[in-house]
């Protein structure tokens, strides 16, 4: 009996190891593994209407592709990534992506690739945790995403960045494609719905302004930091207030947002009544960019909105891809700088805040407009006894 109490004794202790070890090797969902252990996966249909075989339950990503890490981070979920691309390691003076300044330890993340899609198969191999699933945007850029499945052996999901005007069907597609993938489809619905009640809000301040100045706006950013010539002639933060846009006619209506550089006996001849200068253009430095040029050109001096001091300053709309936060932002100061009266109850950096407290979790304005020397949503003095912005 002793020999038998003894043999138990010693069993039990065994057990209790052995049972805490597989309960360690179980899933912490019931549903993300059968019986057997095997992963449980599932059909997503993605942005190019490929049908992706994905995990059950998704912890883990990476996020590949210009604006790809601001939609996750928008959806709340930026926790989940293994690592990042070269553009989030990047040493910049100035950063002009509202969701990175929310996020400052996306600088101590591994690397698993270059930007713009220039992705490391090898480098995402030797990722820990490894992502189990690719989110990637812009696909035609960089690796292409079906050779990048086939080489890590990863599901690549493809997701059509789109813009926030004419292409507003693509990005809310993008937004619930991602949603649904990683389980926040509940918060994807909600940002679309947030994207939804701005753009009403505007279109009803201002559906019975009725004309109202025209506008320009220069200096927007386009693969890297641009003059004063660089413009969009479907502007959104323009196109939701129904500002007059001078530049309005190189727009094609059934096509996506375009860019444009335009001439500058052009923008001579258009003399627009006020000037937006989109506050990027600033980084091509001193003796460089947009501001620079109206303080120093001849041809700009005889502008309306210069001689009458009308030039003013705006957050940045291109920076990896359009920010959207950021577009919003302008369009409530550019419709308060328009039309006043329709806009009396509205302090823009608060209310650039609440747009980047929704949509990032953190109130970043002040940081936004401390990088941009101040000028953010202000009245920008453009003579030339000013001197020039590097010295600000």
């Amino acid at each position: 009996m002793w020999k038998r109490r003894f043999i138990l004794a010693l069993i039990a202790p065994l057990a209790v190891v052995a049972a805490i070890a597989l309960m360690a090797k179980t899933p912490r969902r019931n549903d993300a593994a059968d019986s057997a252990g095997n992963v449980k996966m599932r059909v997503l249909r993605d942005s190019a209407g490929h049908d992706i075989m994905i995990p059950q339950e998704v912890d883990t990503v990476i996020c590949s592709g210009a604006g790809c890490l601001r939609l996750l981070t928008y959806l709340q979920a930026q926790r989940m990534i293994a690592a990042v691309d070269s553009i989030e390691r990047h040493d910049s003076v100035i950063d002009a992506r509202p969701y990175a300044l929310a996020n400052p330890w996306f600088r101590a993340m591994p690397v698993f690739g270059e930007f713009r899609g220039q992705d490391s198969p090898e480098r995402i191999a030797g990722l820990s945790p490894a992502p189990q699933v690719i989110l990637k945007t812009f696909g035609t850029w960089g690796q292409d995403a079906g050779l990048l499945q086939k080489r890590t052996g990863i599901p690549v999901v493809l997701l059509d960045y789109g813009d926030i005007g004419v292409r507003r069907t693509q990005l809310n597609d993008a937004l619930l494609t991602m949603g649904e993938a990683i389980g926040r489809k509940q918060r994807a619905e909600e940002v679309v719905a947030f994207l939804d009640l701005l753009t009403d809000d505007l279109a009803r301040r201002t559906h019975d302004a009725g004309g109202g100045p025209t506008c320009y706006i220069g200096g927007i950013a386009m693969r890297g930091m641009q003059g004063f010539h660089s413009t969009e002639p479907s502007y959104p933060p323009f196109e939701f207030v129904g500002a007059r846009n001078v530049a309005g006619g190189f727009a094609d209506a059934s096509a996506e947002i375009s860019h444009a550089t335009v001439a500058r006996e052009k923008i001579v001849s258009w003399n627009p009544e006020i000037i937006f200068l989109d506050l990027s253009t600033i980084r091509a430095g001193a003796g460089a960019g947009g501001l620079h040029e109206l303080r120093n050109h001849p041809a700009y001096r005889d502008l309306t909105a210069v001689r009458n001091g009308r030039v003013y300053g705006v957050l940045p709309y291109n920076s990896y891809a359009a920010n959207l936060g950021s577009v919003f932002a302008n369009a409530y100061f550019i419709g308060k700088v328009l039309y006043p009266y329709a806009f009396d109850d509205v302090d823009p950096a608060a209310k650039a805040d609440e747009i980047y407290g929704f949509l990032l979790g953190e109130p970043v304005f002040e940081q936004m407009n401390e990088a941009f020397g101040g000028l953010v949503f202000r009245q920008i003095p453009v003579s030339e006894a000013e001197g020039d912005e590097s010295s600000r």
